[in-house]
């Protein structure tokens, strides 16, 4: 797939999926904005990026900072002046009980990175979208799907991730943007270490009817599909990737 060209901008590129999809979009030719918190991850990142020649800009900033969100799309404007595509990545995850005096305090702490992030950086870049006829990818999880005990409120913010995709597609679709979810299952990152959950990977794998874990390859690869012109009539759609998980 060559994306030569194309301005893509990718919130959440210092781990995980959102890493593995800047690699991927660079090694596609695009020019990418990789946008983290964490600068030593990213300069990691970059360096696999620049390998494959294609443009960059490394921008450290919080999607949740309302001055921090506007500079990422500042900056990109300055240096390409125009943006292509916006992939939502960034989030965090927290677990704990509807009983656990912190529930409140781990939501708070969601809400501003999971979700507002994500609709203010689309309300940021959709006049620009709409002159390219270009597109958003926002990435949400099988959680918002079902019913498991301990991540209700991540699992409550990527169903409202959910709704907003279905309601930006329909908004922007007359402007020629579309506006695509991908719900990952278990998938080999950061997230469950970072959110305290006393589980592993290799735990999940029997909860899934593949018996296996995706690696972030596997949704990069999803995400590029949905970013390029080969899925150029598909819009308010959410993608499931999750070996089964859903069936189980």
């Amino acid at each position: 797939m060559n994306l030569k060209g194309k301005v893509v901008i990718v919130s959440g590129a210092g781990s995980g999926i959102g890493a593995k999809t800047a690699e991927f979009f660079s090694r596609a030719n695009a020019n990418t904005v990789l946008v983290d918190m964490n600068e030593a991850k990213m300069k990691n990142v970059s360096e696999k990026c620049k390998a494959f020649g294609a443009e960059l800009i490394v921008i450290k900033a919080d999607v949740s900072n309302n001055e921090d969100a506007k500079r990422i799309i500042d900056t990109t404007l300055k240096k390409f002046g125009k943006i292509d595509v916006l992939v939502n990545s960034a989030a965090v995850a927290c677990y704990g009980s509807i009983l656990d005096e912190t529930f409140m305090k781990s939501y708070d702490g969601m809400v501003n990175i999971n979700l507002r992030a994500i609709l203010q950086l689309t309300c940021l870049a959709a006049p620009y979208l709409i002159k390219t006829k270009g597109n958003i990818v926002n990435i949400s999880s099988v959680a918002s799907m079902q019913t498991s005990r301990n991540i209700g409120a991540y699992a409550t913010l990527k169903a409202a991730l959910n709704h907003f995709t279905r309601t930006a597609a329909a908004e922007l679709g007359c402007s020629g943007v579309r506006v695509n979810a991908i719900s990952p299952g278990p998938t080999y990152t950061d997230i469950i270490k970072n959110s305290g959950a006393p589980f592993t990977f290799e735990d999940l794998k029997s909860a899934t009817l593949l018996n296996r874990i995706s690696e972030p390859d596997e949704i990069a690869d999803l995400i590029l599909y949905l970013a390029s012109d080969k899925s150029k009539g598909i819009t308010g759609s959410n993608f499931v990737i999750d070996n089964g998980n859903l069936l189980m």
